[in-house]
């Protein structure tokens, strides 16, 4: 098994945050200056969220989802790699883990319906969290 193949579900990880980024910006910028709001009107992050609605916040929110237990995927592949424990059980667990964070982003910054997005959440932190417990099993 080739160790580095573990970086492919990385990189889209990396691609999912990026466009999440990208599109947060495009919604909030059409949204700030199609009704002409005064940049420094929205200079904090509790400005901007008390004059943005919450459908063009929706991205942000995401953003800000994907910098929390994706980082501990991140931090357990770079472990996966540097302790050659890459199997094809990690691996078919981390496309799970990536496929099930690009349907959770793609309901949160568009229709943003909480209980299918919890259902997509609560699907995804139980593939990390399995994948987390059999690392650490196997280092013991």
């Amino acid at each position: 098994m080739n160790q580095q193949q573990i970086l492919h579900p990385v990189i889209v990880m990396f691609i999912l945050t990026g466009t999440v980024w990208l599109f947060m910006y495009i919604r909030r910028l059409a949204y700030i200056l199609g009704n002409k709001i005064d940049a420094q009107s929205v200079a904090t992050p509790e400005l901007l969220n008390s004059r943005i609605p919450a459908n063009i916040n929706s991205p942000s929110n995401n953003l800000k989802n994907l910098f929390e237990l994706p980082v501990l995927f991140y931090a357990l592949c770079l472990v996966l790699i540097l302790t050659q424990r890459v199997d094809e059980a990690y691996l078919y667990a981390a496309w799970t883990y990536v496929g099930l964070r690009i349907v959770h982003s793609a309901i949160h910054c568009t229709v943003n319906i909480v209980m299918w997005r919890f259902i997509v959440y609560a699907l995804s932190s139980p593939v990390l969290w399995l994948m987390v417990i059999r690392l650490a099993l196997q280092m013991r």
